[in-house]
Order: C-alpha cells, then structure tokens, then sequence
C-alpha cells in the first residue's frame, strides 16, 4: 500500500479483497509463517482518514473482505489472519467500539491484532471544552495511557494479543499484561516508505541502547525492495540487504514480519532463508562488541534449542569488527551459516551486493565481521553436536 500497489480505502484497487488476502495466506502457509496482516478491511478508510478517524467501523468490513471465510481458509492452511485496528487517532469512537471488535475477532478465532493511532500530537478529541470547543489531547498523556491500558484489559477478555503502533511509550506493564506483546514506539521501517529524509544507517545502531531498553519493538524488518523506484538516498530504506536480515536478531520483538512483497523475496531466495529460519523466541541474549551511533552486535540464542543467531548493524562507515564467539556452548561445534555484504556493498550506491557462505566454528573461534557502509551480517550458528 505504501508502494500504491493497492489502496487501504475501497475502490479496484482494494488490498484487502478476498483473492489477494488468499493469496497471502498461501505464501504464508507455504513458508510455515503464522500468521498475515490484512490492513484496509473495514469501512472507514475512504478520504481523509486521518482527520475522520470517528468513521471507523471495527466490526463492519468493505463488501470484498469476508472475515469468517478467511479466517477459516487461514486456519484450514495452518495460519492465521492478524487483525488490525487503525483508530485515526479518534480514540473515543475506538473505545466505543472496542469490545465489539475484539469480540468479532475472536468468533473467528483471530488472536492477534495490530492496532494504530495515527494522529498529530495535540490534536487528539477528548470530548468538548464548556465553550464547546473540542478538548485536545497530547499524544502520550495520561488519557492515552489510560486508553491502551482499558484496549489490553478488553482484548484479554477475548483472549487477543495487541502489537500496537504508534503507541504510548513502553513502561514495563506488559510484565503485567503480557498481551501486550509487542509495540512501535519509535521511527520503524513504516518511515522508510514516506519519511523525508528516511532513516539514516546510524538509526539502528543507536536503538538497540535506546528504545529497546523499554521493551519489545515492532520494527517490521525484511524489506528486500530497498529503493522502490527511488533515486535519491535520502527517499528510500538505507541499508543493505544484508542488514535487512541482521535487524531481526538486533532488534527484539517476540512477533515480526516478513513485511515486504512475496515476489520481492522471490528475486532472493537465499537471503529469504535467512527470514525462514530466524526464531522470534529466545533463551539468552547476548550484546557484544558494539560502539552507540557506530555499530551494534547482538547474539540469542533459541528458545528450546541449541542454535544461536548472531545480527551486526553498522552506521555510514564501512568498518571491521571481531567478535568472540565465546557465547557458544564450549562442548559444542556449529556450522557458522553467514549472510553478509557483498563486495562493493554500499547503502548508497550498491544495497544489494550480498553474499551467503559457511564455515565450521566453535566457541575458541573468533569472526571478523566486515560491514559495508550502512551494511549488516546475519549468522546463524546451526548446532552439529
């Protein structure tokens, strides 16, 4: 939809139509993924949405998105629909409508829903002044703090996780509410698509000891199509390729996406495998050789298994670093499964020169990790012992 490939609004280019959310569920099902956002199904996003957010139906859907059919057809292929919720900010009318709509995903066996406040701070209507003037709101007050604390009380009645974009900051009461399972929160992959200028390289390497100390954040990772048509720098994802896939063990969310086209992951199936092994769930994690604002080393190590994954982000310096792999159980090889830049990788001129290589590694090796300006590695240490 950001590409204008599809609309969120009704019309011959709905996205969220039966035949395409079909298709989503295949290639889903086909890659084992677990579920598939479908944004744009319900009425509402016709015109200026975001200044018209009250108009927002959260139970009635566009004539062209059967809810019951396609939860049952994603069920039916071992996947699931993830619901969505875009409020336009219009947080009275979402409230009004909350329960029914948990309700209704529920009914259908919809577990998860990403919901959404799109709204200019200090624009929020909280009722009316006595001289009947709209009452404003800051955007991450205590109303709104109050509003998404009473959204997780009502999804857990109908047993729904929330990953909530452009959320309230991150407190730690999803220790509380632990359906609270992942948020945005800060400048994502969303702002790639239309931020002006874009997010520099240095981004990723500073959030890991920023925003992420709050808790889990839903960055969207995996976009394959770095310049979509653009030419200047400053107007597309600065990154690598190889990048794309170390964000998603540098940054840590507990429910991520493939967010990037299915045909665009066809042009890379080897930098797609990477995306089809990476886990979401981990034992420990580890923050190695890393430098704030420069470059940033993470390594975890999977839940329930003996596989660690390794991701490194660097800034618009092409640079070195060697990492111990002493993290490794000692007692153990791995086969070093590598994803990297490749030569002449640069964000800027040459985002998608990669390369994939293996090697046998144990926990007295040390890796010299080369990063390409705005370039990235991504390993995964498969356990052979």
């Amino acid at each position: 939809m950001h590409l204008n490939k599809s609309t969120w609004g009704s019309g011959p280019t709905h996205g969220a139509e039966n035949a395409n959310v079909r298709r989503y569920i295949d290639f889903a099902a086909e890659h084992g993924f677990n579920g598939v956002l479908v944004e744009g199904w319900n009425r509402g996003w016709d015109g200026d949405w975001v200044a018209n957010g009250d108009q927002f139906s959260f139970t009635e859907a566009y004539p062209d998105f059967d809810l019951p059919a396609l939860a049952a057809y994603a069920q039916s292929k071992g996947t699931n629909i993830i619901g969505h919720h875009e409020t336009g900010g219009a947080v009275e009318n979402y409230a009004a409508q909350m329960d029914a709509g948990f309700a209704l995903y529920e009914s259908v066996g919809v577990h998860v829903v990403k919901t959404g406040y799109v709204k200019p701070s200090g624009t929020i209507v909280r009722g009316t002044n006595p001289d009947g003037s709209p009452q404003l709101e800051w955007f991450a007050g205590q109303y709104r703090v109050d509003h998404e604390l009473k959204a997780a009380l009502d999804a857990a009645a109908h047993r729904v996780a929330i990953n909530a974009h452009e959320p309230v900051k991150d407190t730690g009461l999803r220790r509380t509410y632990p359906n609270m399972i992942s948020r945005e929160g800060a400048r994502g992959q969303e702002f790639n698509a239309w931020g002006r200028p874009t997010n520099p390289p240095e981004h990723v390497t500073i959030l890991p000891f920023t925003r992420m100390l709050a808790g889990p954040m839903d960055y969207t990772p995996g976009v394959f199509d770095l310049t979509f048509g653009k030419t200047e720098v400053n107007e597309r994802v600065q990154s690598t390729l190889a990048t794309q896939l170390a964000l998603y063990v540098v940054l840590y969310s507990p429910v991520q996406m493939a967010a990037d086209l299915p045909e665009n992951y066809a042009k890379h199936p080897d930098a797609f495998q990477f995306i089809l092994d990476v886990p979401t769930d981990w034992e420990t994690s580890r923050t190695l050789e890393s430098r704030i604002g420069d470059y940033a080393v993470v390594a975890r190590q999977q839940r329930g298994g003996a596989d660690w994954f390794l991701g490194a982000v660097g800034d618009e310096e092409a640079r070195k670093v060697s990492v111990k792999l002493d993290f490794l159980d000692p007692a153990k090889r791995y086969e070093a499964q590598i994803y990297r830049d490749g030569p002449g990788a640069d964000y800027r001129t040459n985002p998608y020169a990669f390369e994939t290589t293996r090697r046998a590694v144990t926990a007295a090796d040390v890796l010299d990790l080369n990063l390409a300006p705005g370039g990235g590695q991504a390993i995964r240490f498969k356990a052979l012992d």
